[in-house]
């Protein structure tokens, strides 16, 4: 049986975990999607009932994240 530190589908608390968000963010992204100037939810997948997140759409939204040097460039 596969590792589930090595799954590619990642469940809400290992999502949590591996993006360094709360699952409340997660949730509350989930039902909302993308508001105003809020941090757009990272993708995920519906099997059945269950919702999970793919670690290449994890790593993929990560890098597409706005880096910044200061918090004078966040906008």
């Amino acid at each position: 049986m596969e590792s589930r530190l090595t799954s590619r589908a990642l469940n809400e608390i290992e999502t949590a975990a591996y993006i360094g968000m709360s699952r409340a963010y997660l949730r509350q992204a989930r039902m909302e999607g993308q508001r105003g100037n809020r941090t757009p939810a990272p993708p995920f997948i519906k099997i059945g009932r269950a919702v999970r997140y793919l670690r290449e759409d994890l790593d993929q939204w990560l890098n597409d994240q706005q880096k910044l040097d200061h918090l004078g460039q966040w906008s």
